[in-house]
């Protein structure tokens, strides 16, 4: 892997235009992501905010324009190299049937995951996360909404990655929770965090937040 660039750039977006059935989401959007960078994504639904991310990860490939991890262009080929680095949290958690802790189980057991789980700070995580010990033996399918975000949450954490893709990840908590993991993330001074988010607790005065329906 290439080493950082001097000036801790991370991630950078190159002109990116993505088009949908024919019709244009965005179009020569650039953003460069330096290390330690908090930025929080706005705009309407379907003007390309969970699609940036996607880009990232190569979940999906732009329409036009180049995207860039540790100054390595992002493609089929390299984009395990992101993945392996970064912790993406989606809206709607969905890890399949079964409890809660077999499918934690399940997910540290990929060679791919180089935390093993990690039992203690499981705990740690869930109390921060107000989530009750006996959640682990409920079956993921019959969890809230809610809960289920904080699993999403809580796997992210347990994966102890310092950067951090998350989408509308608070949507479904109470104003109470949704300010306390924000607080919790913001305040992680060696993390960077790529935002996806409508909850104003996300909002501070250091963030870079960038409106996609004006921003291409």
């Amino acid at each position: 892997m290439s080493a950082e660039p001097l000036n801790n750039e991370l991630i950078k977006y190159e002109n990116i235009g993505v088009s949908f059935e024919n019709r244009k989401i965005l179009s020569g959007f650039n953003l460069t992501v330096k290390r330690n960078q908090k930025i929080l994504l706005r705009g309407k639904s379907g003007t390309g905010k969970t699609t940036l991310l996607k880009i990232l990860l190569g979940f999906t490939k732009p329409s036009e324009g180049t995207i860039y991890f540790r100054n390595r262009v992002i493609d089929s080929k390299t984009c395990w190299e992101a993945r392996k680095e970064i912790a993406y949290v989606v809206q709607d958690t969905d890890l399949g049937e079964g409890k809660v802790k077999s499918l934690l189980a399940d997910i540290f057991s990929y060679r791919a995951n180089k935390e093993k789980l990690d039992h203690e700070k499981l705990r740690v995580f869930m109390r921060e996360l107000e989530l009750e010990d006996n959640i682990l033996e409920k079956d993921f399918q019959e969890l809230s909404g809610g809960e289920k975000q904080r699993i999403g949450i809580l796997i992210a954490l347990l994966l102890n990655r310092n950067i951090y893709l998350l989408d509308e990840v608070t949507s479904a908590l109470d104003a109470k929770l949704k300010k306390k993991i924000a607080d919790y993330f913001l305040a992680r001074e060696n993390w960077t965090l790529l935002i996806v988010s409508h909850d104003r607790e996300w909002e501070c005065d250091w963030m870079e937040t960038i409106n996609l329906e004006t921003r291409s």
